[in-house]
């Protein structure tokens, strides 16, 4: 495991913020189009993320955009552990799986992947916890409404930041209890899962409640719904609009940009973090 020092920098306001580069290895993917759904063009890219700056690789096998259908266990470990065992083999990079399957992130951490990015915050599979507290590695806690399959359909809240803060305070909890360590917790409010466009701004404009916390917090607006829909862009021109999301993010406390625009978002992280007054090596 190669987490540790990762991981303690994250939660230091002081430190860069740290770069996850988005691998999709599926042939669904809502901005990729399945153009590394095969285990080399995966790997490069992969190992291109790590040369312009990520200092995470999220590997996910399953499509999670809305209404995309779920897949099996075997078709999921078919897709990521070989991705994992070539980039290992060739980088100490720390590497995330992206997966909300007990069986898979085992797997994954088998083959030495650093880190559990759970999109159901520990809710879809009851033995993920116990996974993420065995293996000792940090976990991303994610709120989303619903699921894949229906998060998108008319998701509503009476007060956003309200039952996202009483979400994860829940979620913690339950994490704690089954012996997870709170210094492996990371929050990540789920832009996109289960939100209105509205809904977005608003989670990135007051994220400074949910780092009161304490936990580092993960955000991932790169290429979303909602920054198309607002300047009417399809995914693959969405990178100024990310941009803008990530340097708003960083400034009120994200620690964790996950983007598929590694090079880009690591300048305006780099900029940003010089603006917030983080300590630049």
């Amino acid at each position: 495991m190669v987490n540790s020092e990762l991981i303690t920098k994250i939660r230091s306001q002081h430190t860069p913020t740290a770069i996850m580069g988005i691998l999709n290895v599926t042939p669904d993917s809502f901005s990729e189009d399945g153009r590394y759904f095969h285990q080399d063009a995966a790997v490069a890219h992969g190992m291109d993320m790590i040369k312009a700056g990520a200092d995470i690789i999220d590997i996910g096998g399953e499509s999670t955009r809305p209404g995309a259908n779920p897949i099996s266990i075997d078709d999921e470990l078919k897709r990521v552990i070989p991705v994992i065992t070539s980039l290992r083999s060739s980088t100490d990079t720390c590497i995330s799986i992206d997966t909300y399957k007990s069986t898979v992130a085992r797997a994954a951490l088998e083959k030495d992947a650093d880190m559990i990015n759970d999109i159901s915050g520990l809710t879809f599979d009851p033995e993920m916890v116990q996974v993420a507290s065995e293996f000792n590695v940090p976990v991303v806690i994610m709120h989303i409404k619903g699921t894949p399959q229906d998060m998108q359909t008319n998701p509503t809240y009476n007060d956003l930041m309200v039952e996202l803060v009483d979400h994860f305070t829940k979620r913690i909890d339950f994490a704690l209890a089954g012996g997870v360590k709170p210094e492996n917790i990371i929050l990540d409010p789920g832009i996109g899962f289960g939100k209105r466009i509205n809904d977005n701004f608003e989670i990135i404009r007051n994220l400074n409640q949910i780092t009161e916390l304490g936990f580092p917090v993960l955000l991932g607006p790169s290429r979303k719904s909602f920054l198309g829909l607002t300047l009417n862009l399809p995914p693959e021109d969405r990178v100024e609009g990310t941009a803008a999301a990530v340097s708003c993010g960083i400034l009120n406390g994200a620690s964790i940009m996950r983007v598929h625009d590694v090079l880009e978002m690591k300048r305006v992280a780099v900029i940003t973090d010089h603006i917030r007054g983080a300590l630049i090596e």
